[in-house]
């Protein structure tokens, strides 16, 4: 079996790999629920426009499921502190979960115009919230998250919803609304109606400056306007996991002085130029290049997250010692081994499912097509 130190690494990259996963695949359908009133003008477009993304959508969720699951069994240090101090963000964002599959089921019940209207809306919820939350929550972790321990390890959370809500942490929400909503109309250009892929690929214009634009100014803002986490004892890679064990100061930056900063940087640097392709990409209607560069900018922008809080996982505001990291949240080397084995098992399943439906499902939904299948209704 692999040692406890890298074990411990491996499974840092496998929470990113998740969250990257999550984002990619289930970020383009809140982005399309996101755009359902922009990129649409009635309701044959818009159902037209749901049609791309509810035969996956929850496949597409798979992914946060194994990472929350991921959470809970390799990091369960980080899964109580997080779900306890999110508990009613996570409440947010677990409303808009449950509404999605409600408006897709009950919107298209009634013909009503009042009826379809008020889901039409729900689903726009559905899709804003969260990814404007999952940004807010990102954007905490640079600020520190208001929860310590005492000697026995009971955690103690000193904080609520709103204040969460940060300047710094809001303008990652930003970050993070944007970025959705440019994945989720280089989808639609890619898989809607050529009608409605039109507008998607001029609205990308918009999009993917505003988010390099609030990504580069959040960048910005890291480097020179919050101070950093660092461990400042003897930092022990392979011992049992105590966050109190370890001495952590506040000062200096986080890119400047994190050990992976310059790959920071680096991932950084390649979300940007990712992100501003994809219009210049839909232009030319290169629509599945658009959507790859999308996805892309994306990965590049979680590893440059993850890349620059690296040790750190929750850095906490209260106490600093208490903070957790890679080297001191993590399960026993033995729950670890095992769950990589499964996961080297069934993860490669996962993938290669998700590759066949999504070959089997292409193609653009046309609004010849919903007009004919649905009817009058």
């Amino acid at each position: 079996m692999l040692d406890y130190t890298t074990l411990r690494v491996i499974w840092w990259a496998l929470l990113g790999t998740l969250l990257i996963g999550f984002a990619i695949m289930d970020g383009f359908d809140l982005g399309v629920a996101a755009l359902l009133r922009v990129l649409t003008h009635d309701d044959d477009e818009r159902r037209a426009l749901l049609e791309t993304v509810e035969p996956v959508w929850e496949g597409n969720q798979v992914w946060i499921i194994l990472g929350a699951g991921s959470i809970f069994a390799a990091w369960p240090l980080l899964y109580a502190a997080a779900f306890s101090g999110f508990y009613f963000a996570i409440l947010l964002v677990l409303l808009a979960f449950i509404l999605r599959p409600v408006g897709f089921g009950f919107r298209n019940k009634l013909a009503d115009p009042r009826w379809r209207n008020m889901w039409d809306w729900a689903l726009t919820f559905s899709g804003t919230i969260p990814a404007l939350i999952f940004g807010v929550a990102f954007g905490n972790l640079f600020l520190g998250v208001p929860f310590r321990y005492d000697e026995t390890l009971r955690m103690t959370y000193e904080g609520g919803l709103s204040g969460l809500l940060r300047p710094f942490a809001l303008l990652a929400g930003i970050v993070s609304l944007t970025m959705l909503l440019m994945h989720g109309a280089a989808y639609a250009s890619m898989k809607a109606d050529e009608i409605i892929a039109a507008r998607a690929a001029r609205l990308l214009a918009w999009l993917a400056p505003a988010y390099a634009a609030t990504y580069a100014l959040a960048g910005i803002w890291l480097a020179f306007g919050i101070r950093g986490y660092s461990i400042t004892s003897v930092a022990v890679f392979d011992g049992p996991s105590n966050p109190l064990r370890k001495e952590v100061a506040i000062g200096g930056g986080w890119l400047a002085d994190g050990p992976l900063g310059t790959w920071a940087c680096v991932a950084g640097a390649v979300a940007l130029i990712a992100a501003l392709a994809v219009p210049l990409l839909a232009r030319r209607t290169h629509h599945g290049r658009a959507f790859i560069a999308s996805a892309i900018a994306i990965a590049g922008t979680i590893l440059s997250a993850g890349f620059a809080l690296f040790p750190f996982l929750l850095p906490s505001s209260l106490d600093p010692r208490s903070s957790l990291t890679v080297w001191d949240a993590s399960s026993s080397r033995t729950t670890l081994g095992l769950m990589l084995i499964a996961t080297l098992v069934f993860l490669p399943i996962v993938m290669a499912y998700t590759t066949w439906v999504y070959r089997v499902l292409r193609g653009r939904v046309s609004l010849a097509h919903v007009k004919e299948s649905h009817g009058m209704y």
